[in-house]
């Protein structure tokens, strides 16, 4: 009987009928997959289009000699890790653009009690404020914290840094008489992050009433075609205070209320004037390239103005009777919850006296 190895019909001519001595010339699987050179198929070189019987593969080193399912799942990971840094490099723009970032602002305005505006002496306009309540001129009622120590993660210098900032915002927003009743924005502008100002500037080109684009809602304004300020004194009181909202953020909260005295537009000494009072509270961020740059991000703001009248818009300015000392006021109407027709963070209330 014939070796188990031999071919059925025996062993060739001349040979030894062993493979032997071939075997070093034997070729498994993943060598061939390894070579840079590959022979094209019959269908190619029927085609006529390739100038050579072989082509080059490309060179993937040890890529080449892994399974496919190894290759796809690799890429995989690439592709994950790739996105993974895309968005984590651009969230902060994403955020901006879908209110991430956006500054959120409230406003109630205030009629008065006795349903007339109350005049003052132009000469002495802030004597009826009582004294217990704490105001004072411009800045110094402003109540900045006196020791301004360092956080966990940052040292005294940047917090006096962030609570410097938001005190020259506090200034340019609600004490400065260009903004107040010039009509500038600037000085305000100048001290909003990057990240806020496309925002700062729709609610500048087109303000409206949607939280979002009040420019009442970054500063206090009054329109210079009908308000005058009848002293360029501002009476503050209230206070600001620093926190670390987390490693890499400080957060600084003020809370004022603050009086301005007011006169009609254009109008001589002996027009009646008035007070109109607000009270404001806001919420700022800074990180450290805001620390660093002197900017920061207003992130909300409640505001109680008045007196003001009932259901008009503020988006752009603050409506003040001032103007019109001693003219009816109205009065805030009942509120129906099943009315749907207006926001429901618009309101109207009844002030007190502005003695504090």
């Amino acid at each position: 009987m014939g070796d188990p190895g031999e071919p059925p019909e025996g062993a060739p001519e001349g040979g030894s009928g062993s493979d032997d001595e071939y075997r070093s010339v034997v070729f498994d699987e993943s060598f061939v997959r390894a070579a840079r050179i590959t022979e094209l198929s019959a269908s190619e070189r029927l085609g006529g289009g390739a100038p050579r019987a072989v082509r080059r593969k490309l060179g993937l080193g040890t890529l080449a000699s892994l399974p496919r399912q190894a290759l796809t799942l690799l890429l995989l990971i690439v592709l994950a890790f790739g996105a993974a840094v895309y968005f984590g490099i651009t969230s902060p723009q994403r955020e901006a653009a879908h209110g991430g970032l956006q500054l959120t602002s409230q406003l109630t305005a205030l009629t008065t009690a006795s349903g007339t505006v109350p005049s003052v002496d132009p000469n002495s306009p802030f004597a009826s404020l009582a004294a217990a309540a704490g105001y004072a001129d411009g800045s110094a009622g402003l109540g900045l914290p006196a020791a301004r120590t360092a956080t966990a993660h940052f040292n005294q210098a940047q917090v006096n840094a962030a609570v410097d900032t938001a005190r020259r915002y506090l200034e340019a927003s609600e004490l400065t008489p260009a903004v107040l009743v010039q009509g500038e924005t600037a000085p305000v502008r100048a001290l909003v992050a990057p990240a806020e100002q496309a925002q700062f500037d729709q609610s500048a080109t087109s303000p409206s009433d949607d939280q979002h684009h009040a420019l009442t809602g970054w500063m206090v304004r009054f329109d210079p075609m009908k308000v005058a300020l009848a002293s360029d004194t501002v009476k503050v009181a209230g206070s600001v205070a620093v926190t670390e909202l987390d490693p890499s953020t400080l957060e600084i909260t003020s809370d004022h209320t603050l009086v301005y005295a007011l006169r009609p537009a254009g109008a001589a000494g002996a027009q009646p004037v008035s007070l109109y009072t607000v009270r404001r509270e806001v919420r700022f961020d800074l990180d450290r390239t805001d620390v660093a740059v002197a900017q920061l991000k207003v992130v909300d703001t409640v505001e109680q103005a008045g007196p003001s009248p009932c259901g008009v818009a503020q988006g752009e300015y603050l409506q003040p009777l001032a103007y019109a000392a001693g003219q009816p006021a109205g009065r805030p109407g009942p509120v129906d919850p099943a009315d749907r027709a207006n926001p429901a963070w618009q309101s109207c209330a009844v002030m007190a006296t502005p003695k504090g």
